[in-house]
């Protein structure tokens, strides 16, 4: 038997072509795809993201509005500040200034952060209230005026919880 010749490799890139039908389901969900983008960036927040901006990166404060930072911190019986906010309690700073609205309404969830605390940190004195505080810094033309304001926005006392 004689050997049989090898085939010889197409001189170029081998082309693929879609079908019509195929085409189709490209377009509709490029076009699909596009309608979420323009709907989310039109009327979108950040829960819709992908599909909706990040306010924090679309938006431009106001320059002369003041800047809030929320702390969280538990007070022990001497007033000794104890910081619950940046981690201390399994809960970073950003997800719980999240849920501020929602301790407003429900004071005792506080009383989970001295729990968490409490477990954390076993030698740690006793904590007898738990405060939200947000300070206030004031800016004129997006520059710090040196007035800061300090607020307790939520309190929970721990001692009265627990009689």
């Amino acid at each position: 038997m004689l050997p049989q010749p090898v085939p010889e490799p197409p001189a170029g890139p081998l082309e693929l072509r879609l079908t019509p039908g195929g085409r189709r389901r490209r377009l509709i969900a490029t076009a699909i795809a596009l309608a979420l983008l323009l709907a989310g960036s039109a009327w979108g927040d950040d829960d819709g993201f992908p599909f909706g901006p990040f306010r924090m990166y679309s938006t431009r404060a106001d320059p002369n509005a003041p800047v809030i930072s929320t702390r969280t911190v538990g007070l022990t019986a001497t007033g000794e500040e104890v910081r619950l906010s940046g981690g201390e309690v399994g809960l970073r700073r950003a997800e719980f200034e999240g849920q501020v609205d929602r301790v407003k309404d429900h004071p005792d969830l506080l009383g989970l952060l001295a729990d968490a605390y409490a477990q954390a940190h076993p030698t740690a004195p006793d904590l007898v209230a738990v405060q939200v505080v947000q300070r206030r810094f004031e800016l004129a033309d997006g520059m710090p005026t040196g007035h800061v304001d300090d607020r307790v926005v939520v309190e929970f006392d721990l001692e009265q919880a627990h009689r």
